[in-house]
């Protein structure tokens, strides 16, 4: 019986706007039926903060912080909390719901894709846990990495890796991060914590609670090991056939559009709205060089 094909789309490494776009773009490629399944494996130039859907960006984030740490700031369209995307695997699923591969609800994908990614990270000697955590649909307080969620993964009691997903007309979206290193002083200084706490004492609070890949192994990874580990981890699991494509015309078209009016407008980042707002806020997300 053939296997089932499914587009793999390696993006690099680009800036948030665009990156949520892309992800919103195929979302409603495979909605549509112009697309098979896909699987996204992308980076982030620069490093950036990505809040979730229904956060308030200015009560979230020390945007002052974000802009002088040369940080991108952007929304998703999932749900969830704030997460700093630099050193890590950041993938994206996108396939119709109740499919073969896909026949339950939400949790059950959650923890479907949950035991390909904890198969990867056993593939560096990782021994990791699935959460019985909190209900998937909490927004409640700053850093998504403090808070595991239903099916997500914990090493040695750290969160490891961190998933948010959105269904649109009979499709899903599913995208999350693992970071391979990360700075917890410069997770806790974007955020707006007003707790008047030191940036360093943030930071070790943070270590209690949020892990990293290379924090728990002697010897090194880099980004890619754990890539390669993710593609044969979704082939020998899901029983998938990748093959590696880029998006098509429209679908850049329409991640642009998506930028435009979304993604990179700072009214719909900070405050979720578009239209006339979108010259508010403007200046404010835009890193510092150097």
């Amino acid at each position: 019986m053939p296997r089932p094909r499914w587009r793999l789309i390696r993006s690099g490494a680009l800036r948030a706007p665009i990156n949520m776009a892309l992800d919103e773009a195929l979302l409603e490629s495979v909605a549509a039926g112009r697309s098979c399944s896909v699987l996204r494996l992308y980076r982030w130039d620069p490093p950036a903060v990505s809040i979730g859907y229904f956060q308030q960006g200015g009560g979230v984030l020390n945007l002052a912080a974000c802009c002088r740490l040369g940080l991108d700031v952007v929304r998703r369209v999932t749900g969830g909390r704030a997460v700093l995307h630099d050193r890590e695997v950041t993938y994206a699923v996108i396939s119709p719901e109740g499919s073969n591969l896909f026949p339950g609800g939400i949790l059950d994908t959650y923890l479907a894709i949950a035991q390909v990614l904890q198969h990867a990270l056993a593939g560096l000697g990782l021994e990791t846990e699935l959460s019985k955590g909190r209900n998937m649909a909490g927004a409640g307080g700053s850093a998504c990495f403090t808070a595991p969620g239903s099916f997500e993964l914990l090493c040695c009691g750290c969160k490891i890796a961190g998933s948010a997903q959105k269904r649109q007309g009979g499709a899903f979206l599913q995208h999350g991060s693992i970071p391979i290193d990360l700075d917890p002083e410069r997770l806790f200084l974007a955020l707006n914590t007003r707790g008047g706490v030191s940036a360093e004492a943030g930071a070790l609070a943070l270590t209690e609670k949020v892990g990293w890949v290379n924090r728990f192994l002697s010897r090194p990874v880099h980004v890619e090991d754990l890539e390669d580990l993710l593609l044969a981890g979704f082939a020998e699991l899901l029983g998938v056939e990748l093959s590696e494509e880029v998006p098509s015309d429209a679908e850049w078209e329409r991640a642009r559009q998506l930028q435009a009016e979304r993604y990179g407008n700072p009214a719909w980042t900070l405050e979720r709205l578009t239209g006339p707002s979108a010259d508010r806020g403007k200046g404010l997300l835009t890193p510092m060089s150097g």
